[in-house]
């Protein structure tokens, strides 16, 4: 008896599908996050009746994300060194109210009011202290034997106390006119044609770093990506940045505002309104700039290869000459930093330094770094994981905002989320071996 069967043709394209990720290099669990990230979306725009899927609410969604994004680049490297720092959130608060009172009481006092130096001034101030503070968390870790999730614990507390003494609990505004454009908004903005310029040297500098890989790969012999894969990376990486211009692009300035524009500077309203375009916001390009260097960082740099190593076996690592402490060190006060530049962010965007800023950002932080694809269990991540896993945190928390659903039940959604992200990384890493 002749039987007959379909396995063959389902193995082809099995096969077929394969040798495309294969070939490609594609990172399978960073595209089934990008699928994810697009189920989340589509189902939000659905159930808003429209309203998620739209360029205010995406460009305001990209600005939301910015500072979260900004620090899981750092924790991604905290721990994949097994490390965990739950005091970003307070180190963000304290950092950030330093470089409020610098630039709104500290420096008028010394420079004149309106000096164009107070804005920079206060920012180097919170960048310092930043790395000081998480320096601080670092050399406690690493040379007292301290758990890093007790020292952060403790910093959490201190720093958030810290906060509230620095003004006795007041909240410090206004900001510098220049810091505030870190904040986004109308003016905080790049406007239509510069996101364009932008857009297409970034298009450029993706296929310049796609030759450039390929010239070293020959260069040292190195297996080579077909000459097709190649074009398609490339293609697909041009597509994206130019249709996120694009979507900047389309949201234009509030008509109040662009009225007021036109009569400070003496254009005539036109019968059909003045279409501004707002273009990519300050705090997405600061965002995108710390992902590209945290990302050279850790695939390019010494440094980044020793984090790693340090992960996958510290005693390995130390029995290899790597200073295992110093490179914790390091790392922590690279946290603050972050934590600085993410506060420098929130407090632009506020105009005001308070008390709360940074409440459970420790905790969406982290988040977004596991559902990015960094395991606790140390030694795997990726930086644009985690700013991938932000942008999902914060899709989930705008399209539950635009739902109408309460604060209590959005944290479960989170936490929900988060447990569910740790358990499929288990589980990965299980088939993995």
């Amino acid at each position: 008896m002749q039987t007959t069967t379909t396995s063959g043709p389902r193995q082809a394209d099995t096969n077929a599908v394969t040798r495309f990720f294969r070939a490609t290099e594609i990172d399978t669990r960073l595209l089934g996050m990008v699928g994810a990230l697009l189920i989340i979306w589509i189902g939000f725009h659905i159930m808003t009746d429209g309203l998620f899927l739209t360029p205010r609410n995406l460009w305001n969604l990209t600005v939301q994300t910015s500072s979260v994004a900004v620090m899981a680049t750092g924790m991604v490297l905290v721990i994949v060194t097994r490390n965990i720092d739950l005091s970003v959130g307070s180190i963000l608060g304290f950092t950030g109210m330093i470089m409020g009172v610098m630039q709104a009481q500290i420096l008028p006092n010394i420079l004149g009011f309106g000096h164009p130096a107070i804005w920079a001034l206060a920012l180097v101030c919170g960048l310092v202290v930043g790395a000081m503070v998480g320096g601080l968390h670092g050399l406690i870790i690493a040379f007292l034997g301290v758990p890093s999730f007790i020292v952060t614990l403790g910093g959490l507390l201190v720093w958030r106390g810290a906060t509230w003494f620095v003004t006795s609990g007041q909240t410090v505004a206004p900001m510098d006119p220049t810091f505030r454009l870190m904040g986004g908004g109308t003016e905080g903005s790049i406007g239509a044609t510069w996101s364009w310029i932008v857009g297409l040297a970034a298009c450029v500098a993706i296929i310049a770093a796609i030759v450039n890989a390929r010239r070293q790969r020959k260069r040292f012999s190195f297996p080579r990506k077909p000459i097709w894969a190649e074009y398609v990376i490339g293609g697909i990486g041009c597509v994206i940045v130019l249709a996120v211009v694009l979507v900047a692009n389309s949201y234009h300035w509030p008509v109040a505002i662009a009225r007021r524009y036109a009569e400070a500077n003496g254009i005539a309203w036109p019968e059909g309104g003045l279409e501004i375009s707002h273009g990519i916001a300050v705090p997405v390009l600061i965002a995108i700039s710390v992902g590209i260097v945290m990302t050279f960082i850790s695939t390019r740099l010494r440094f980044g290869r020793y984090v790693f190593a340090i992960g996958g076996n510290p005693e390995a690592a130390e029995l290899a000459g790597i200073k295992t402490r110093w490179v914790t060190v390091r790392i922590f006060a690279l946290m603050g930093i972050l934590a600085a530049i993410a506060a420098a962010i929130s407090t632009a965007r506020l105009n005001a330094a308070t008390n709360a800023q940074g409440e459970l950002d420790e905790l969406y932080t982290i988040a977004a770094a596991v559902i990015g694809g960094t395991s606790l269990a140390g030694g795997v991540g990726t930086i644009a994981g985690a700013m991938l896993g932000a942008l999902v945190m914060q899709s989930l928390q705008s399209g539950m905002v635009l739902l109408g659903i309460d604060t209590p039940l959005q944290r479960i959604v989170v936490g929900a989320v988060l447990v569910l992200a740790v358990w499929l990384d288990t589980v990965y890493r299980a088939r993995a071996k």
